[in-house]
């Protein structure tokens, strides 16, 4: 789960500090980040500013710099070797779909059906709207459901009412949509103003023949995963997508939740129709172990991100002399057929004809044919000769008679 909220990764060429960019300092604690960038972003949002290039360009670095600032390794990354340690292909990619034209909007839509994927914003009418605290909130009682269906780019409001016993044992928050619908599961903090600030986003997978969502506050950290990270660089090297796969896993950044109310939404993230969804809230005390499997399988999962991280390098090393004594084993393959090629021709160069001048080699070639010829005509016509013809035929005759003695006596 992610507080992710920004618009298209900034361009590369805008090299300005990150924490120049928020007007917060390397000090800062994640919630002034937080504060700072939602403030920006509503500033500059392309809803508010859709005419100013220089807005829309601002509210690209402004998300840029929230994406390292918001990630503890990226920021991490960065304070120690700047732009150069991050990986800029492998930054995640937003659009914001209000201000995205019809065509764009169609070119969109087919990426996210082909399973490229596009993470998008959330419309700034929807974040001005629940920080003013002028949004519809309806009640969701832990241990119930609500079926609904979301306008494009609008959200409907959830206020779950948790009572201490309820906090303790834990609450999971789920949308899912039998029509496979595309949508966010968010969620809001109380803000200072008496609004509703964005804390926690999650956009919806595909899971068998559903779409859904989840927010989980069981006291342990529970992650996501986020599969637009690296998305760029899997693309390039199909092999690193395996090695990837879960290096995508990001920790929500709230794992409790306390007594008293707390503001959901489901935000209508399809292209171009409503979102049939049902949301629910539950209390985990009756789910508990179906909550030890889960604590249990993050743990192997993040085992599992270690394990693969070392086996890469053992792989990569392994490919590379792979691919050397498979180049080895076509280059020997190749001096080995020539070699018989060659052989080959030697042989077929121990020939008369080919190394007797043609004078010579017509009056050999003529003399043998003669001979070959006439002992041939013996052969084939014994009228011509008449002592070979008798010496033939009796040597025949004799030898059909013992035959036929032979015979004659088995027969007898």
């Amino acid at each position: 789960m992610s507080s992710k909220n920004g618009g298209p990764s900034a361009p590369v060429l805008l090299r300005r500090d990150p924490y120049e960019v928020l007007s917060v300092t390397k000090d800062s604690t994640d919630q002034e980040i937080k504060t700072a960038y939602r403030k920006l972003a509503l500033k500059y949002h392309p809803d508010k500013n859709a005419n100013n290039p220089e807005a829309a360009e601002l509210f690209k670095e402004v998300a840029y710099s929230y994406t390292i600032l918001s990630d503890p390794e990226k920021r991490r990354q960065y304070d120690a070797a700047g732009f150069e340690a991050l990986d800029a292909e492998g930054m995640d990619m937003e659009i914001d779909l209000s201000n995205l034209g019809t065509v764009n909007t169609v070119f969109a839509a087919l990426f996210s059906k082909l399973g490229v994927p596009i993470k998008t914003t959330i419309s700034a009418n929807v974040l001005e709207e629940a920080l003013n605290g002028t949004v519809t909130v309806r009640p969701l009682p832990v241990g119930s459901s609500v079926h609904g269906k979301v306008e494009k780019q609008c959200a409907h409001f959830f206020g779950v009412t948790i009572s201490e016993e309820q906090a303790q044992a834990g609450i999971v928050v789920r949308v899912t949509s039998a029509a496979q619908s595309k949508f966010k599961l968010l969620y809001f903090e109380q803000d200072a103003n008496g609004g509703y600030g964005l804390a926690l986003q999650e956009d919806s997978e595909k899971t068998g023949k559903v779409t859904s969502a989840g927010m989980y506050f069981l006291h342990f950290q529970v992650y996501r995963l986020d599969s637009t990270v690296n998305a760029l660089a899997m693309a390039k090297d199909p092999e690193a997508a395996f090695f990837k796969r879960l290096e995508g896993l990001q920790p929500c950044e709230v794992s409790e939740l306390k007594p008293g109310t707390h503001i959901f939404a489901v935000y209508g993230d399809n292209f171009f129709k409503p979102a049939s969804y049902t949301i629910e809230a539950l209390c985990v005390k009756s789910y508990e172990e179906t909550t030890e499997k889960l604590m249990d399988i993050e743990a192997q999962i993040l085992r599992k991100r270690n394990e693969l991280r070392q086996f890469e390098s053992e792989y990569r090393k392994a490919l590379a002399r792979f691919q050397e004594v498979t180049n080895r084993y076509n280059q020997e393959k190749q001096s080995v057929d020539e070699l018989l090629k060659q052989r080959d021709s030697i042989h077929s160069a121990f020939t008369v004809v080919r190394t007797l001048s043609t004078g010579n080699a017509s009056n050999l070639s003529n003399g043998s044919t003669s001979k070959t010829s006439a002992d041939e005509a013996r052969g084939e016509s014994p009228v011509e000769d008449g002592g070979s013809d008798g010496k033939d035929k009796s040597s025949r005759k004799r030898w059909f008679n013992l035959n036929l003695k032979g015979s004659d006596k088995k027969l007898g």
